[in-house]
């Protein structure tokens, strides 16, 4: 018998070994595995724990920072470390809890932390002896990793600025806690198909972009009677099938959140099509490969509630500009502000960490937030105090008055720990904001730049005004880290996606392709016209030879035909 499961399991495919590990262990049971481990050393770990439990865990194995090209089919080869990535619902920290991770990114980390596009913070260099004292630590202060990644409900965001915010519409972060307890952890979520990002915000902004999640919520107040409650957004997600959300005909009262939420969750989880290719396992593909449309879903949906949606209200989206929550912004408190500040490229030392709670403490409630755009903010500042930290912050080197480039850029984990990465970002993307505040010193359009290491869209280039994906190409012999331009996407009003236009070239030459395109925009913009206006009324030719400075012929985005991301966009 045993030999004969043994041949079986060589005849699985890669679907089929996951959904199987799935099914013999629910991973958020088997915390003393990880006790055992850390006991035993890295050699006592066995596959199946490297390469799917640890995820549920928060966890992933560290790329050895040459990326895909220096392992086999698509993925890169692994050093004995781990990626760790703590949950934060909403953005939410306290003064302590950031210390606590602070400390822990010194004694464990190398000192290397990262904010991500979905508000969370990654330690890097974690060996696994560590990784009790890790979790341990983190849960003293009611912090987590638990389901920060694998086949499960990630961390739901929401507007940062909730209960402060001075245009929300309701503050929605007590739903995102709501939903985070009844999903993450529950042994009735720990086996969805994939991922699953929700996201539910009071803000008028849509700052935690609800478009690209699998189950997004958005206030808004009925015309008819004024009650807030929220649209209802399903079926989104970037990677290398992007696809925009599907608003359903639904308004939904604030006491059928989580009802609702929980609705999605398990249709999801219940959609045994979407468990047969792990490329094509996201909510999205029922929309795009199984032939749903809102209406399905809606129905669906409202079967298993046992109870009708009231039909959805006019809705206005936002414009896309100032979702990034950088500045000094007044609070819906009388005589308050809260302060935001840059962090380039998203990463974080131990003694910024530690002074934005310091500051916290004194200049406010000591709360901080984390942004979608790897960005920090402070609330509760009296508004007499906001130069005062203002001034703190940037010379602990996180300028709350900074460029476009610097509170536009954001970056994914690139080849540096990313064992699917084609390029490195986080150092490139420090570089060119710094070229680009050179070349343009006066540029003051706000402009997303995003940089990410792959087609996989971990650095969201998709939703970017200029979305550069990471290739590798030969220069005088040698293969060089290379980036193919995507351009004019957006999110909120009019929303799209980023138009790849054919221009691809080393990284070293990027800086002067942005600099050609945005002088090109500044020359030829019509009237209170924005970058991603300009780019829709231009050809992808135009463009093209914008960035190259010449008529130039478009070359192909030469997209792997290899593995899925596996949720390395944080």
């Amino acid at each position: 018998m045993a030999d004969a499961i043994k041949v079986d399991a060589t005849k699985e495919t890669k679907a089929q070994r996951v959904e199987r590990l799935k099914r013999e262990l629910n991973p958020w049971a088997a915390r003393s595995e990880i006790d055992r481990f850390a006991r035993e050393g890295f050699e006592a770990i066995p596959p199946e724990w490297l390469n799917t439990y640890f995820r549920w865990w928060g966890m992933y194995v560290q790329g050895d920072g040459v990326g895909a090209v220096g392992g086999k089919g698509g993925e890169g080869k692994a050093v004995p470390y781990f990626m760790l990535r703590i949950r934060i619902p909403n953005g939410f920290l306290t003064a302590p809890q950031l210390h606590a991770v602070a400390d822990l990114t010194e004694r464990h980390a190398r000192g290397i932390a990262d904010l991500t596009v979905r508000q969370n913070i990654q330690l890097h260099w974690i060996p696994v002896e560590a990784l009790p004292e890790v979790l341990d630590t983190l849960g003293g202060v009611g912090l987590v990793s638990l389901g920060a990644c694998g086949d499960v409900t990630r961390n739901v965001t929401g507007c940062p600025v909730a209960g402060v915010d001075a245009a929300e519409i309701l503050d929605a972060s007590p739903l995102v806690h709501a939903a985070t307890a009844m999903l993450n952890g529950s042994p009735e979520f720990y086996n969805l198909p994939r991922k699953f990002k929700a996201s539910i915000t009071g803000c008028r902004t849509w700052c935690s972009s609800p478009e690209i999640n699998d189950v997004a919520l958005t206030a808004i107040r009925d015309p008819r009677t004024g009650e807030a409650g929220f649209s209802l957004r399903v079926g989104g997600g970037l990677s290398t099938d992007p696809r925009l959300g599907t608003r359903l005909d639904a308004f939904v009262r604030p006491d059928q959140v989580l009802a609702v939420v929980k609705a999605v969750a398990e249709l999801f989880r219940d959609s045994d099509e979407l468990r047969q290719s792990r490329e094509k396992a996201r909510l999205k593909f029922l929309f795009l490969h199984h032939g749903w449309t809102g209406e399905r879903f809606l129905a669906e949906l409202e079967r298993r509630l046992g109870v009708a949606l009231a039909p959805g209200v006019h809705e206005a989206p936002p414009d896309d500009a100032g979702r990034d929550h950088v500045g000094v912004h007044p609070q819906r408190q009388d005589g308050y502000a809260y302060v935001g500040a840059a962090v380039l490229r998203g990463r974080i030392a131990p003694a910024q960490m530690r002074a934005a709670a310091d500051l916290a403490s004194w200049f406010g409630a000591g709360e901080i937030r984390t942004t979608g755009m790897q960005s920090l903010l402070i609330p509760g500042v009296r508004w007499n105090r906001t130069g005062a930290l203002a001034r703190e912050l940037e010379a602990a080197g996180l300028p709350v008055h900074a460029s476009p480039f610097r509170r536009g850029t954001v970056a994914c984990t690139g080849t540096e720990f990313c064992k699917l990465a084609l390029s490195e970002t986080k150092g490139f993307s420090r570089w060119l904001v710094e070229e680009l505040e050179a070349r343009l010193p006066g540029y003051d359009q706000y402009l997303r730049v995003h940089v990410t290491g792959c087609p996989n869209s971990c650095g969201q280039h998709w939703t970017a005004d200029i979305g550069i994906e990471g290739k590798k190409i030969k220069v005088d012999g040698e293969m060089v880290d290379a980036y193919y331009f995507c351009v004019g996407g957006g999110l909120g009003r009019g929303p799209s996606l980023a138009r790849p236009v054919g221009y691809r070239v080393a990284a070293t030459e990027v800086p002067a392709a942005i600099e050609r395109l945005l002088r090109t925009y500044l020359a030829d913009r019509r009237e209170d016209e924005t970058f991603r206006a300009f780019c829709h009324r231009h050809t992808d030719a135009e463009l093209r030879g914008a960035l190259a400075g010449e008529a130039v012929a478009a070359v192909a985005r030469d997209l792997p035909a290899g593995r899925p991301p596996h949720g390395e966009d944080g």
